[in-house]
């Protein structure tokens, strides 16, 4: 009897060790628990490729590969490719892309991550683009040192979030710096891969598809 309660203990103390951090059950991580962030200890590592359409002609496309247990990074862009560490000292000019491309390609998971962020919602209102009725999230970053714990490199901003009966964008508008105005984009073409759902296609209030993400694959 006496072996069996240690063993019990044993196993309850790694049990409480295997416990995953709490997270908060608001509007924002609910978000980001439609896109499957419950399952994002099975990732070893995502990869994707960026692509914006520039103008009529050029895409600008990135390539990245985010190994998050060694918290590496491998890049391959136009100018150069490279791996860097993400807990080195000094990070490379490139990271300030990688953090906008992460944004648009995982910015459902940046909910459940970030800290650094108030948010309202409001209920049945219209979407800018397509009208539909939808519940409107506002993220707004607080103000801060750039690049300091949850800011990013962009404090200040607001992103508003119109979301459909499930939890899922529809559209966004990004507003730099808290600004009244900003520019509506749709959020298209969910895919899955592993245990995670992406969205990668954007198009503008002309219809015309702006940025697109492809490539996915998750380790």
């Amino acid at each position: 009897m006496k072996n069996l309660l240690i063993l019990l203990t044993f196993l309850g103390l790694i049990s409480s060790c295997e416990q995953k951090p709490e997270v908060p059950d608001t509007i924002p991580v609910k978000v980001a628990k439609a896109y499957g962030f419950e399952n994002f200890d099975k990732v070893n590592s995502i990869s994707y490729t960026w692509n914006v359409q520039r103008d009529s002609v050029n895409v600008l496309s990135r390539d990245w590969k985010w190994n998050i247990k060694d918290s590496t990074v491998h890049y391959s862009g136009p100018d150069t490719t490279f791996t860097y560490s993400l807990t080195a000292d000094s990070l490379p000019k490139q990271d300030g892309g990688f953090i906008n491309d992460k944004y648009w390609a995982m910015m459902p998971f940046q909910l459940a991550w970030d800290s650094g962020y108030t948010f309202e919602t409001v209920e049945n209102v219209p979407s800018p683009i397509k009208g539909a009725n939808s519940t409107k999230l506002t993220i707004l970053y607080q103000s801060g040192e750039p690049k300091s714990p949850g800011m990013g490199y962009t404090p200040g901003d607001a992103y508003d979030l119109y979301l459909d009966e499930n939890l899922m964008i529809t559209e966004w508008v990004f507003r730099r710096g808290n600004g009244a105005e900003g520019r509506p984009v749709t959020w298209e073409t969910v895919e899955t891969h592993g245990p995670l759902k992406f969205v990668t296609e954007h198009f503008n209030a002309e219809g015309k598809r702006t940025l697109w993400i492809s490539n996915i694959k998750v380790e």
